[in-house]
């Protein structure tokens, strides 16, 4: 049986969600790490640097996949008022998938942290 758009979307959602759950016990994780890196006196010791780093891109990505969503949502605009249903810029839709596109980034890279972290 093929998933529709709905389904696979809220499929979607709910894996991004328990991904950014596991945010604050990377935090934990990561602490003790950042602490060490502290207390070498390097100012932007490996795992400090790697986490700003790591922060920084995943706006990044977030914010650019969440504008390419919302240039594909008003790219589609007239093909779908021309076929009689409602603009997904009108609906939700848009919002809903540009919402979930700029988390995206931030899922997958929490995740990656905590395997590393946890191994």
């Amino acid at each position: 049986m093929r998933k529709t758009g709905k389904s696979r979307g809220m499929q979607d959602a709910a894996g991004i969600g328990a991904d950014l759950m596991l945010a604050p016990l990377v935090a934990m994780m990561r602490l003790p790490l950042m602490v060490m890196d502290a207390r070498s006196g390097e100012p932007w010791a490996t795992e400090t640097a790697r986490a700003v780093s790591e922060k920084t891109l995943a706006m990044a990505e977030g914010t650019l996949a969440a504008q390419m969503s919302l240039l594909q949502s008003a790219s589609r605009f007239w093909p779908e008022v021309l076929s009689g249903r409602t603009p997904s810029l009108f609906n939700g839709v848009a919002a809903e998938r540009s919402v979930s596109a700029a988390l995206k980034p931030a899922s997958r890279t929490v995740k990656a942290n905590f395997h590393r972290l946890s191994s």
